[in-house]
């Protein structure tokens, strides 16, 4: 059987604003759908809110399935196993992005180590994007942005980059993809690291596991990307 997706929906900060059109659109199809969709939200009461604000169908507010630091250890299996039977789940916080600094971290990882799609709607910052789809513990971390031009200099950036004790979010143009992966490798080892390109594309595609692995599905590639490295 052909597994789900885990949806991340971005909401509004504040109550006020409306959700994003492709959000919308996508709840509205969600709902037309129930038979196969799951809704999971952070708090009863912020969620239920707005989800009538949104103009979402309150019939289904009986369906949320409460996610959150308090719920998601006991509930976490049993979600996977629908989505691994073909159901679709839609997790929104109580706003903001899911799974940035907010709960779904984990449930991120193991979709990725599941080989379960993970997918989010529009948001317009990639950096908490990346981090969100990542499914790697980024409650601190760090940006360390475009490494520099020069063999010499990349490799000191990039080892005095492994002294930080926390992951690390590198991005670089397309055509160093591949390079950037490779001196990744070779200074930290190969350790566990995501690559989201195209966030927000029609091409978008992550790749989450070990360096090593990642290196032989990017090399060649000249895609918008952003890595995070553990």
């Amino acid at each position: 059987m052909k597994y789900g997706t885990l949806y991340l929906i971005a909401t509004p900060i504040d109550e006020i604003n409306p959700l994003e059109p492709e959000a919308k659109a996508l709840m509205l199809k969600a709902c037309d759908d129930a038979d196969n969709s799951l809704f999971l939200i952070e708090d009863l009461k912020p969620c239920r809110r707005r989800w009538i604000r949104f103009g979402l169908d309150r019939s289904f507010i009986d369906d949320f399935i409460l996610f959150n630091e308090h719920t998601q250890r006991d509930i976490e299996q049993d979600i996977i196993s629908q989505i691994q039977n073909g159901k679709n789940a839609y997790l929104m916080s109580d706003g903001g992005l899911p799974a940035f600094c907010d709960p779904g971290q984990k449930l991120v990882k193991k979709c990725h180590e599941l080989g379960i799609r993970v997918t989010c709607t529009p948001h317009s910052n990639s950096i908490s994007l990346a981090v969100a789809l990542s499914g790697i513990d980024c409650s601190n971390f760090t940006f360390a942005g475009f490494p520099p031009r020069k063999p010499d200099e990349r490799k000191n950036y990039l080892t005095n980059l492994k002294k930080v004790k926390m992951p690390k979010v590198l991005m670089d143009t397309p055509y160093r993809l591949t390079r950037l992966i490779e001196e990744s490798l070779e200074v930290f080892g190969d350790t566990t690291a995501f690559i989201g390109m195209e966030l927000n594309g029609e091409e978008e595609e992550l790749l989450y596991g070990k360096l090593s692995k990642l290196l032989k599905k990017v090399n060649g590639l000249k895609k918008e990307f952003i890595l995070i490295i553990k």
